[in-house]
């Protein structure tokens, strides 16, 4: 056999030629990095998924455990019957649960809603699933408390139409309900008020949280996600929708500026938000944030339900928000992790009572 040591030199000439070429070839880590950074209006790109990094977890928290199991007392059971009541509506055709559908996850799929006497509200209706965690209620934040919120909500045009006066009387004109409010309310006077109305409406609707996979992840099971999950998760971080999007509710507890770094196009961008609230130029386009838990299941989306896919919406938020453009596979891990958020409230508050019959002088529809 013939010695091979004549080949060593030539060996040795690939080796340093094909290290050479890994030291000066790009990383895919360096390869995919931002090919701009965000200044004047212009968007970053990025293609790669970051790697989970368990630390992020800080800026989210758990629903408790509890909510699963709520107290259904007097005042709840109470609000359970108006929240399902038609006929708090002017026209009696339209309940609370017409447009915050419980079977469809506090929403009705309408990018408007239709209300009393078929008026269309200028809004989409936002989930009602975990609004009791909310800094405040509507897109506007008009209010600080559901309590305070659905007064105003209920006495709307394009919702129920129904003012205070006709409230009180269509309550106290239903047997069933003096009685009901009286119990809930046995040191009230009187028992049935606009106060205690939407106190009973409040009482029910904190107590409609819905836990998810994520809340089981966070307390501790890590078998709760998948891997691509949790990519998802670091993706969600890594294109700073955790800006806004934090905490227990990812969403729901500040109001933001729509555009911040690139307006949004007509008609989503005109809309003046909480301008029309307070008057004050500063709170032009600016909205509540809303919180994604359930977000896979309350489509369309925007305030004016503009937007019927997840993926594009998660796109236009990155572009519009952040100042980032998402490549298809870092939207679509996106949506994978927003997946894990979805959950049901408690089986015994999702569903219609029997309600009192009305009275001799209950208000007809009009």
């Amino acid at each position: 056999m013939r010695s091979a040591w004549y080949l060593v030199p030539a060996l040795f000439f690939v080796v340093a030629c094909e290290n050479k070429r890994r030291e000066t070839a790009p990383t895919a880590q360096s390869a995919s990095a931002p090919t701009s950074s965000v200044a004047g209006g212009s968007t970053a790109t990025a293609s790669a998924l970051p790697a989970f990094d368990p630390e992020k977890l800080a800026a989210f928290a758990a629903i408790p455990e509890g909510v699963e199991r709520p107290e259904i007392d007097d005042e709840t059971k109470l609000g359970q019957m108006l929240f399902f009541d038609a006929r708090l509506s002017r026209g009696h055709d339209v309940s609370c649960s017409s447009c915050h559908d419980l079977a469809r996850a506090g929403v009705d799929g309408a990018a408007q809603s239709t209300g009393t006497k078929k008026q269309k509200s200028k809004r989409n209706t936002p989930t009602v699933l975990n609004a009791g965690g909310a800094s405040a209620q509507g897109w506007d934040a008009r209010a600080s408390t559901i309590e305070e919120f659905v007064v105003v909500h209920v006495a709307d045009p394009e919702i129920m139409g129904t003012d205070e006066k006709r409230l009180l009387a269509t309550l106290s004109s239903i047997p069933g309900y003096a009685a009901a409010f009286k119990k809930a309310y046995s040191d009230e006077t009187p028992a049935i008020s606009t106060d205690t109305f939407g106190r009973a409406l409040g009482a029910y609707t904190k107590k409609l949280f819905a836990r998810s996979r994520w809340d089981k992840y966070l307390d501790g099971d890590k078998s709760a996600l998948t891997d691509a999950e949790l990519t998802g998760v670091a993706m969600f971080v890594e294109a700073g929708c955790t800006a806004c999007h934090q905490g227990k509710y990812l969403g729901a507890t500040q109001t933001q500026k729509l555009g911040i770094a690139k307006p949004w196009p007509p008609p989503t961008g005109t809309d003046p938000g909480r301008f029309e609230v307070t008057k004050q130029e500063v709170d032009r386009g600016m909205f509540k944030v809303p919180t994604l838990r359930n977000v896979t299941r309350t489509a369309p989306y925007m305030h004016d339900g503009s937007i019927a896919s997840l993926e594009e919406v998660t796109k236009l938020m990155a572009r519009h928000q952040v100042g980032k453009e998402l490549s298809d596979e870092q939207a679509a891990a996106i949506v994978a992790f927003l997946g894990t958020l979805t959950g049901d409230p408690p089986k015994e508050l999702v569903t219609k009572p029997e309600l009192p019959p009305s009275g001799p002088k209950t208000p007809k529809p009009e």
